[in-house]
């Protein structure tokens, strides 16, 4: 992998094909490698960039409490680094927040957002405090805790399960903490992306036990300018589940 060093990280990178650049940002708690099965279907219309969000795969992080705000300026400065001045965003649940904070932060530098599995909408009281109990779980008794919670809900397929549990364990501590709380704490965008004027994609699979399909009608309700496709039989992770059919969405944002 590509490293580079900005905002007090060392951030890890991968990048393939060529066109319009598109970043593919990874979810909670994975890495950049839950895209690679799309990454041959799209790479001969896109200039592909794969980055670890801080504390997770390669990259490093930092002690201090972090921001979604601050991970998108961590996707907007290794853009600098890349000499990219827009880019196109995808982002998959967690990457879909700090897709959505580079939105509001760099609009100047969006030429289109994907929103894959995720939600406009902040954490209400009850989920942030559980976001806190776990990242003191976590603490105590490690990442192995996270994926014995979430491995049935990522995905109905058996396959796809056998391949994410191992990812999630492999997931330093201080990443998956410093990740809980910043979405813990992220702000509600919902109504910033009602007046969003950027192309915008809604993909969502129909059987996602983590964040409903309902998140994704809801924001093609507020903006009917939106393109929402729902993959039939599809559970939280479809770059894993469904590849041909996100990346042929992923392809209407050329």
């Amino acid at each position: 992998m590509n490293k580079i060093n900005l905002n007090g990280i060392e951030l890890a990178y991968e990048r393939f094909g060529k066109g319009a650049p598109l970043v593919l940002i990874h979810g909670y708690p994975l890495d950049h490698s839950i895209w690679k099965e799309v990454v041959p279907m799209l790479e001969d219309d896109f200039d592909l960039i794969l980055p670890d969000l801080r504390g997770f795969g390669e990259s490093t992080t930092i002690a201090e409490p972090y921001s979604m705000a601050d991970i998108a300026s961590d996707i907007a400065s290794l853009l600098d680094a890349l000499g990219i001045e827009k880019a196109t965003l995808a982002g998959h649940s967690m990457g879909g927040y700090a897709a959505l904070a580079f939105a509001k932060v760099f609009p100047e530098r969006l030429s289109g957002l994907a929103l894959v599995s995720s939600q406009a909408a902040g954490d209400p009281p009850e989920r942030k405090e559980a976001r806190y109990r776990t990242a003191a779980d976590v603490m105590e008794k490690g990442v192995q805790l996270v994926a014995d919670a979430m491995t049935d809900k990522l995905s109905p397929s058996q396959h796809v399960r056998d391949v994410i549990r191992p990812l999630m364990e492999k997931q330093g501590v201080a990443g998956v903490i410093g990740a809980l709380k910043a979405m813990a704490e992220r702000e509600d965008l919902t109504s910033f992306i009602a007046s969003f004027k950027q192309p915008l994609l809604l993909l969502h699979g129909d059987a996602d036990e983590l964040i409903s399909v309902e998140r994704a009608r809801e924001i093609k309700t507020l903006l009917p300018s939106s393109q929402l496709v729902e993959l039939l039989g599809a559970g939280h992770m479809p770059m894993l589940e469904m590849p041909e059919q996100t990346s042929a969405a992923l392809k209407k944002l050329k």
